[in-house]
This record gives structure tokens, sequence and C-alpha cells, in this order.
């Protein structure tokens, strides 16, 4: 089985909008598939807290694959906030003393404003007729999807599979296991992050199938042509929670922190919802949810709680250096 793993950098960074006498800079430190959310969010917020304190803000993000950009904020990196893919990313954080332990109840649903879930993105007309999880499975399939080692979607497409597996008609952990490693077995190229993905598949046309974001996959099928690719939902998913969290360190030194929880409220506010959804995340506000009702078709969704007991547990099982993916991507 020839694999290929591609790095990308640990972060990059962009100015986001500019000010010549700003008042304070901003950095709030994301994972990939969130670019464009944040660069038009940015404005949006912008306008709306210079209107409501005076003050001019230069904003900064950085994008990487969830896992890398959360251990360059525990190793120093000066975010002011981080908007990543998974709360065990931020508890990573605030295990290194940057964020309070109780960051989860200082936002609403568990500091996560707005969900995903995992699809996947095939070819117009699906030439290898892939509609659920066990057909990922079969021979002369390949796959593209991301690093669990390294970002934080390509963790949720693992328990999405491992948690297919366990509900199927008896199933249980060896099934499961076995599900998951004939899959990795077909993958062809692992990318550090989702965004790294979705270019593998889309741009460099290699692959049979895409393990990806839902939003990630309605971003390709908008910006690259339906014409092109089209997305398969499968039977039963992950209900994925990015989560987002003030870096209580950093805004303690730089005086920010009134600015980091006004940003974060933003979120949940009106206009944050309706941007969440215009950029494919599915919002948390029932009555903006119910205006995008057909853009996010309903689907059997599972939570990590209630599968795996939460991330804590699942990080140990299966991601921690020598877990199950170690053991079945080694086989």
């Amino acid at each position: 089985m020839k694999k290929t793993w591609i790095f990308g950098a640990l972060s990059i960074f962009s100015l986001i909008t500019t000010h010549s006498f700003a008042d304070k800079t901003f950095l709030n430190v994301s994972y990939d598939p969130t670019r464009e959310f944040y660069q038009e969010y940015n404005q949006q917020f912008g306008q709306y807290w210079q209107k409501r304190t005076g003050e001019k803000v230069e904003f900064k993000q950085s994008h990487g694959g969830s896992g890398k950009q959360a251990r360059a904020v525990a190793t120093g990196l000066q975010a002011d906030v981080v908007t990543l893919a998974l709360a065990n990313d931020i508890d990573e954080i605030s295990q290194a003393g940057f964020i309070r332990p109780d960051w989860q109840k200082q936002f609403p649903n568990h500091s996560a404003p707005y969900t995903s879930t995992v699809v996947f993105l095939v070819r117009k007309g699906n030439p290898k007729q892939i509609k659920d999880w066990n057909d990922l499975t079969k021979s002369g399939v390949e796959i593209i999807t991301p690093n669990p080692k390294t970002g934080g979607a390509p963790r949720w497409i693992y328990l999405a599979a491992w948690g297919y597996a366990l509900k199927q008609p008896g199933g249980n952990d060896t099934k499961a296991r076995d599900l998951v490693s004939r899959l990795y077995h077909n993958v062809k190229v692992l990318d550090s992050g989702a965004r790294g993905s979705l270019t593998t598949f889309a741009e460099r046309g290699i692959g049979d199938v895409l393990l990806t974001w839902e939003n990630e996959a309605l971003l390709a099928q908008n910006t690259l042509g339906k014409d092109k690719f089209q997305i398969v939902y499968p039977s039963v998913s992950i209900l994925a929670e990015p989560s987002v969290a003030i870096v209580d360190k950093t805004v303690d030194k730089d005086g920010n922190r009134n600015l980091a929880k006004g940003y974060l409220n933003f979120l949940y506010s009106p206009i944050g919802q309706n941007l969440a959804a215009k950029y494919n995340f599915r919002p948390r506000n029932a009555q903006v949810a119910q205006q995008y009702a057909a853009k996010f078709p309903k689907i059997q969704l599972f939570t990590i709680d209630q599968v795996f007991g939460g991330w804590k547990k699942a990080q140990k099982i299966h991601f921690a250096n020598g877990g199950v993916f170690d053991q079945i991507y080694s086989q």
C-alpha cells in the first residue's frame, strides 16, 4: 500500500483589515476551512465594534490544521482568541496554562457557536458509486482525507466512520476497528489539514472521494462547479462542534479582554449566525437555521459524548501516540 504524507507550514498568517492608525491589534488563531468566513466576519465585527466603542482594530488571522494551531498557541503564539475544530485542541492550550479550565462555560452551547458534519465529495456522476461508509472500504477506491495527528476535521472523520460501524446491526468495537482500518488502507494522500485535502482532490485531481467537512464540500461545489462534484451524505455521521475560547494569558497582557468577549459573543448574534450559514456552517440560532433549511439536509447525527464518552477519552484511545489510529495506519 503506497501512501503519501503531506505536511504544510505550521500556520499561515494573513492581514485581514488594515488601519493606518489602529487602536488595537487582534489575532484569531483558527483552523483551515474558516479563512473566508472570518475574513468577512472581521470586517463586519470591526465596523460594529468601531461604531460601538470608537476603537479601530487591526485584525489578523492564522490558519492551519487545528491540532498544529493548538500546539502553536500552547507554545507561545500570542492569540487573543482561538476558533478551532474541536474542544480537545482548546483543552490542550488550557492545560498549558493559557486558557482558563472552565472555558466551555464562557459562551453558549459549550462555546461552540456553529456546527458541521462529515460528508463525502465525489466527482460528478459518482463513478465509484460511493453511497455510505462501507463503500469506502471497497477495492480500488482511492480516498483523500487529512491526517488525524495534525488536523481537527480528520479526527471527526475517523470517529464518524467508527460510530457508523458501531450503529450497524451487531456493531461493536472489533467491527468498527476493521472498517476504519480498511478505510485507511484505501487512503491515497494524508494532508495536514482539511483545506490541503480539498486542494489535493479538487485542484490536483487525485482520488475518487474526499472525506471532509460539509462546509468544505459546499465550498468546492460553489466555487469549482456543481458540474464537477457532488456531495454524498452518508446514512449516519457525527455532529461536529467547532469550539471557541478567549486566550486569557494573552488578553490579560495586551488589554483585549473586552474586545475578545465582544468578538466571540458576536458569533451568536443574528449577523454572526447568518455569516456562518453563508459560509456553509450550520447555525445554532433556530430562526437563522430555518432560513437555511434547504441548504443543510437533515441527517442522522450522533455526538462524541454519546458514542465515545467525550473528547478526552476519544483522544487518549484513538489519537494519542501509539493509539488506535497509529496502530491501524502502520499495519
